[in-house]
C-alpha cells in the first residue's frame, strides 16, 4: 500500500481538467473523456479537515446536487402516488459534466413545476366535480318522498315533505336548507338541530344512492344528504350556524319543481363537461409521469455520482498560488501502474498532466484484502472480529478449512449435512439469477451471502457423519462389521435358556474371531446396538476434542512467527513464540501424546488394567504418583516433572524477556545518539532521505503499522504492564481455551442425542402403527411430514445456529488471539458501485 500525492494543474474548478472519469467505475482526475479503465482501489485522505464544510471549494455544487435530490424525491413520490414504478437504469451511466448538470436541473425543475400545476388543476377539478355531484344528489332528494320526517307532531313517514299548493298552510313562508354531510356526523347534526331549534323544523336525511369519489384520497365514500324546512328567520340563522360547525356542504334549493329540474339538468351538463376536462388533464398527467419514469432513474444515478465526485473534490486542497488541485490517497502497490496509466490517458486531451508523487508516511496504511464470491463470507467472519493491521497474517485462508470442519465436528450427520449441502448448492447454482440476487428478505440475504460457507459446512458435516456413522441418528453398514456374534456364541455355548435369561450379551474381544479388526472407515455400526454406546462415544469425542483444540491453538501460535519475521521483531521469536510453544506443548501437547500413546499401546487384553490419563495429568502438576495407577511408559514421572518445570520456567521469560530486551535496545540507541557528532547524523539523515527518493520507497510504509517502528517515548513500566497482561492472558488462556474446545464433544453429543430422541418419538412410533402396505402409507404421510418439519426446525436451524456460534467463538477467542490483533481499518476506495446498483 502506497500513499500518493497527486497535483493537477488547472483553473481550480470541476469544469476544468478535473472532470469525472466517464468510463471508469472508480474516480480519478481526468479530462472530460477517458477510455474504459480497470477498477483501481484508491482511497483519498482529506486535506481539508481543519476547514469547515461550508467553506470548502465545491460546497455550492454539492448543495446543487442535494437540491436536485430533493426534487427527485418529489418526482418519485408522484410516480408512486400514481401507482407506477421506476424501472432500473438499463446501463452503467457516467457522471455528467457540469454543463449537463445545468440541463438536468432545468429539465427537472420544469417537470416538477408541470406536475405541481397539473396536480393542482386535477385536485381543483375533482373538488368541483364532487360539489356538483353532491348538489345533484341533494336536488334529487327533493323530487321524491323523504326517508323520514323528524320530530313533527302528527306527521307520518308517507307524508311528502313539500305540500301541494293550496293547502291549509299556504299563507306561511317555508324556507329550505339543503346540503350534504359525512355519515358519521349525521346523527349528531340531527340531534343538535332538534335541541337548538326546539322542534320548529322538518329534517330529512338520506344516503346517496352511489358512492362518490373523494377528491383528496380518490377513495369511494358515502355521503348523507339532508333537507331541512323551517319557519322564521331566527331558526334559519341557527340552522346555518350549526351546519357550518359540522362543515356541511350547503347548496341552494328552489321551491318549485320546475326550477329544481332545470337546475338538476344544468348540474348534469356541467358535470359531463368537467369529466371531459378532467379526463384530458389526467391524460396529460400520465404523459408527464411517463417522461418522469423514463428520465428520472438515469438522472438519479448520474447526480449521485456527481455529488460523490464533488464530495471527493472537497477533500482535496486547492493551491491558489500554483492554481492546482492537490490530493493525497492510498493506492495498492499492485495497482500503481494502472493508476498512472489512467491519469496519463485521461489528461492527455486537456494539454496538462497530473503529477504523482510517492510520499513517505508513518501512518498505518489501510488494509486491502481482495475477495471473490467464495472467499467473501470467510473474510467477513474474520473482519467481524476486527480488521487486520497492514500486512498482518490474514486468518481467512485457514478459516476456509478450519471453520467448516469444527462446525462439522459438532454437527456430524450424513442426512443433516446432505440437506444443508443441497440447500447451499441450490443457492450457488441460482446465484446469477436477478430474482434471487435482488430479493429483499433479510433472512434470505443472510443465507445467500454465506452460501459458499453453508456449502462447505454441509460437505464437512457429511464427512464427519460418515466418521460417526450417523444418518438421521441411524447407523449404516457400508463395510462388514469387525465384530462377530457367531464366534462368541460358538465359544460360549449360548443355549436358548441362557439367551432367555440374559437379555444383554457381552462380546469379548479376547476370544478368537470375535474381534476381527477395526472398521475400515469411521465407527463400527455394531456400537449402535450396544448399551454402552454412549460411554464409548463420550470417551472418543472428548479425547478427539482435546487433540483438535491443542492442534488448533498450536497452529495459531506458529502463525505468529510470520508476523514477527515480516515486521522485523526477531527478538519475539525467542522471547515470546518459543516460550509460548514450550508452555503449550509441554503441558497440553503432552496430554495429546498420552491420548495417542494409550490408543496405540493398550490392547483389548490389557484394557481392564489400563491407567487413567486424568489421574496421570493431575499427578503431573502435583509432582506425585498413584500406586493404583500404573505408568504408561518407563520414566514417565521424570518426564512429567521436567515438562512442568520447563513450562513454569517459560513464564518469567514471557514476562520479562521482551521488556528487558527493549530496554537494553533503547539504552543502546541513546548511547549511539549521544556519542556520534550532530553533523554526521544530519548528513546521514539527508543521504537516507535522498536515497529513498531515488529508489522511490523506503521501508516506512512497509512497517508503518507495526508497534515499535514509530518514534515514541519508551516507558519501561508501560511495556512491563502490557507484557504482564499478555503473559497472564496466554498462560491462563491455555488452560481455559483447552477446556473450551470440549464444546466440540458436548455439542456433538447433544446433536446425536436430539436426533435419536426425534427418531424414537416420531418415526419409530409411526413405523410400528401399521403393518399392511395401505395402512402404513396412510399413517406415514403425516408422521414423515412432522418428522421433516421438526428435523429442519430443530436439528438444522436451531442446532446449526448453535454449532455455528460455537465454531465462531473457537476461531475468535481460542485461535485468532494467538497471533491476530485485528486493530487495522479497511481501505474504503472511492467507487461508483453503490450508485450503479
Amino acid at each position: 500500500m502506497r500513499k500518493l500525492r497527486l497535483t493537477q494543474p488547472g483553473r481550480g474548478r470541476a469544469g476544468g481538467p478535473w472532470a469525472p472519469c466517464s468510463g471508469a467505475r472508480k474516480w480519478c482526475w481526468s479530462s472530460s473523456s477517458c477510455p474504459q479503465l480497470r477498477p483501481t482501489p484508491v482511497w483519498a485522505s482529506s486535506l481539508n479537515a481543519s476547514v469547515s464544510a461550508f467553506q470548502r471549494r465545491f460546497v455550492v455544487d454539492v448543495r446543487r446536487c442535494e437540491e436536485l435530490e430533493k426534487t427527485f424525491t418529489f418526482l418519485q413520490e408522484e410516480v408512486r402516488r400514481a401507482g407506477l414504478a421506476l424501472p432500473p437504469p438499463k446501463e452503467a451511466l457516467p457522471a455528467p459534466p457540469p454543463r449537463d448538470l445545468l440541463l438536468i436541473q432545468e429539465e427537472t425543475d420544469r417537470l416538477a413545476q408541470e406536475l405541481r400545476d397539473v396536480r393542482g388543476n386535477q385536485q381543483s377539478l375533482r373538488a368541483q366535480l364532487h360539489q356538483l355531484q353532491l348538489h345533484s344528489a341533494v336536488l334529487g332528494q327533493g323530487r321524491g318522498p323523504p326517508l323520514a320526517a323528524t320530530y313533527t307532531d302528527g306527521s307520518l313517514e308517507s307524508t311528502p315533505l313539500l305540500e301541494a299548493p293550496g293547502g291549509p298552510h299556504q299563507d306561511l313562508r317555508v324556507n329550505f336548507v339543503a346540503g350534504a354531510v359525512e355519515p358519521q356526523k349525521a346523527a349528531a347534526l340531527e340531534r343538535l338541530l332538534w335541541r337548538a331549534c326546539r322542534g320548529f323544523l322538518i329534517a330529512s336525511f338520506r344516503e346517496t344512492e352511489q358512492q362518490l369519489e373523494d377528491p383528496v384520497t380518490g377513495e369511494p365514500a358515502t355521503w348523507m344528504t339532508f333537507l331541512i324546512s323551517y319557519w322564521g328567520e331566527q331558526i334559519g340563522q341557527k340552522i346555518r350556524k350549526i351546519t357550518d360547525c359540522f362543515h356541511c356542504h350547503v347548496f341552494p334549493f328552489a321551491e318549485q319543481d320546475e326550477a329544481r329540474r332545470g337546475a338538476l339538468q344544468l348540474l348534469q351538463q356541467q358535470s359531463q363537461e368537467l369529466r371531459e376536462v378532467l379526463g384530458e388533464t389526467e391524460r396529460f398527467l400520465s404523459q408527464v409521469l411517463g417522461r418522469v419514469q423514463r428520465l428520472l432513474p438515469p438522472w438519479q444515478v448520474q447526480i449521485r455520482k456527481m455529488k460523490a465526485v464533488y464530495l471527493a473534490l472537497n477533500q482535496c486542497s486547492v493551491s491558489a498560488t500554483h492554481k492546482c488541485l492537490i490530493a493525497e490517497a492510498w493506492c495498492a502497490t499492485h495497482d500503481l501502474p494502472t493508476l498512472q496509466q489512467a491519469l496519463q490517458d485521461s489528461s492527455s486531451e486537456a494539454g496538462v498532466s497530473a503529477v504523482v508523487h510517492r510520499i513517505p508516511c508513518q501512518d498505518m496504511p489501510p488494509t486491502l484484502i481482495r475477495t471473490n464470491r467464495f472467499t467473501a463470507s470467510f473474510q467477513g467472519i474474520v473482519d467481524a472480529y476486527g480488521v487486520g493491521c497492514y500486512q498482518e497474517v490474514n486468518p481467512a485462508p485457514y478459516t476456509i478449512i478450519t471453520f467448516p470442519f469444527l462446525f462439522a465436528v459438532m454437527f456430524g450427520d450424513v442426512g443433516h449435512g446432505l440437506l444443508m449441502f443441497l440447500f447451499a448448492l441450490a443457492m450457488v447454482l441460482a446465484e446469477n439469477q436477478p430474482a434471487v440476487r435482488t430479493m429483499q428478505n433479510e433472512i434470505w440475504r443472510t443465507f445467500f451471502s454465506g452460501r459458499y460457507l453453508l456449502l462447505l459446512m454441509g460437505l464437512f458435516s457429511i464427512y464427519t457423519g460418515f466418521i460417526y456413522n450417523e444418518c438421521f441418528s441411524r447407523a449404516t453398514t457400508i463395510f462388514p462389521s469387525g465384530w462377530s456374534a457367531a464366534a462368541m456364541a460358538n465359544h460360549s455355548g449360548w443355549s436358548n435358556t441362557y439367551l432367555a435369561q440374559n437379555p444383554l450379551l457381552a462380546l469379548d474381544p479376547n476370544v478368537t474371531d470375535v474381534f476381527r479388526g477395526p472398521y475400515p472407515f469411521g465407527i463400527d455400526p455394531v456400537w449402535s446396538l450396544a448399551v454402552n454406546h454412549l460411554s464409548f462415544l463420550n470417551s472418543f469425542k472428548m479425547k478427539m476434542s482435546v487433540i483438535l483444540g491443542v492442534t488448533h491453538m498450536a497452529f495459531g501460535v506458529l502463525l505468529g512467527v510470520f508476523n514477527h519475521m515480516h515486521f522485523g521483531h526477531w527478538h519475539k521469536l525467542l522471547l515470546e513464540t518459543l516460550p509460548e510453544l514450550v508452555f503449550l506443548l509441554g503441558l497440553f501437547g503432552y496430554l495429546v501424546f498420552l491420548i495417542v500413546y494409550k490408543w496405540l499401546r493398550v490392547s483389548a487384553a490389557s484394557a481392564a488394567s489400563a491407567p487413567s490419563l486424568l489421574i496421570h495429568f493431575i499427578n503431573m502438576f502435583l509432582f506425585s504418583s498413584s500406586p493404583t495407577n500404573q505408568p504408561l511408559f518407563l520414566g514417565q514421572e521424570v518426564v512429567q516433572s521436567i515438562l512442568v518445570v520447563l513450562a513454569l520456567a517459560m513464564v518469567p521469560i514471557l514476562l520479562l524477556g521482551t521488556p528487558l530486551f527493549l530496554h537494553w535496545q533503547h539504552r543502546r540507541h541513546l548511547r549511539k545518539r549521544a556519542g556520534g557528532p550532530q553533523l554526521d547524523e544530519d548528513k546521514t539523515g539527508l543521504l537516507d532521505s535522498s536515497a529513498a527518493s531515488v529508489s522511490g520507497w523506503g521501508s516506512d510504509e512497509e512497517k508503518a503499522g507495526c508497534p515499535g517502528n514509530q518514534e515514541a517515548k519508551f516507558v519501561l513500566s508501560e511495556v512491563l504492564m502490557h507484557q504482564a497482561i499478555h503473559t497472564i492472558e496466554f498462560c491462563l488462556g491455555c488452560i481455559s481455551n483447552t477446556a473450551s474446545y470440549l464444546r466440540l464433544w458436548a455439542l456433538s453429543l447433544a446433536h446425536a442425542q436430539l436426533s435419536e430422541v426425534l427418531w424414537a418419538m416420531v418415526m419409530r412410533g409411526g413405523l410400528g402403527l401399521g403393518r399392511s402396505v395401505g395402512v402404513a402409507a396412510v399413517v406415514l404421510v403425516p408422521i414423515f411430514a412432522a418428522f421433516a418439519v421438526l428435523t429442519v426446525a430443530i436439528l438444522l436451524v436451531m442446532e446449526g445456529l448453535s454449532a455455528f456460534l460455537h465454531a465462531l467463538r473457537l476461531h475468535w477467542v481460542e485461535f485468532q488471539n494467538k497471533f491476530y490483533s485485528g486493530t487495522g481499518y479497511k481501505l474504503s476506495p472511492f467507487t461508483f458501485a453503490v450508485e450503479d446498483d
